[in-house]
């Protein structure tokens, strides 16, 4: 018997789905995998089934409560999507919030990955100098910048002073970034990056310690080679 990718992976959903249903027959509550298996598993047969698509979407909703799962699992499984085979072919089930709220209390208030915060607001960089530059996406499609990027070495359709932008990256926290829409001027808050100041990868202008000396020079001029604008 040879099985496919798709089909092991249904066998992995059945196995997990049926640990879970031994478990609420055993009066235990389930756990994020155990809950997303079951719920997934009785879709995807219901699919097989070939029963009406909102059928199985409202079908779907009454299955679990949070008097099902362990505590915070509701608030884990906030959506679900199921690639399902119908009769006629293949959809995409989504369930939005599929655990409804139970009966018992909630015994603990405190939601998995929540992000807990004094409440004031938190400065950053606030030692850090800070220049502010006017960029232009002068290409045809939406140019998105990360917060860690040396911004010196973003793309090259982007039209700023990349003298100024050497060894500085945005004004922006971890995680976030800047989107430059074609033909669009946005003004862009630049903080030096901190640390040892070593760029490797990239778009490969510089390759090493940006404070070298010569390291500015010899990357404006690579950039300037390359079609960089602004360089």
């Amino acid at each position: 018997m040879n099985l496919s990718p798709t089909e092991m992976d249904r066998l992995i959903i059945f196995t997990a789905a049926e640990v879970a249903r031994r478990n609420r027959r055993l009066g235990i509550r389930l756990s994020h995998p155990e809950a997303v298996a079951f719920l997934t598993d009785e879709v995807l047969v219901a699919a097989r089934r070939d029963m009406p698509y909102s059928q199985i979407r409202d079908m779907a909703s009454r299955l679990l409560t949070s008097d099902d799962v362990e505590p915070g699992v509701a608030e884990m499984v906030t959506m679900l999507y199921i690639e399902c085979m119908f009769a006629e072919g293949t959809k995409v089930m989504a369930l939005f919030e599929p655990i409804q709220r139970g009966q018992q209390p909630l015994l603990d208030t405190v939601v998995p990955g929540e992000i807990i915060s004094p409440p004031d607001d938190i400065e950053m960089f606030t030692d850090l100098p800070v220049v502010t530059i006017d960029v232009t996406n002068t290409g045809d499609r939406d140019i998105q910048v990360r917060s860690h990027t040396h911004f010196f070495e973003t793309n090259r359709a982007l039209q700023f002073d990349r003298a100024v932008a050497y060894g500085m990256k945005i004004d922006r926290p971890s995680g976030t970034g800047i989107r430059f829409e074609p033909g669009v001027v946005k003004s862009v808050r630049l903080v030096p990056i901190d640390g040892n100041r070593l760029i490797r990868g990239a778009a490969g202008l510089v390759m090493g310690a940006l404070d070298a000396p010569g390291a500015k020079e010899k990357s404006l001029e690579l950039a300037r080679a390359r079609g960089y604008l602004g360089a």
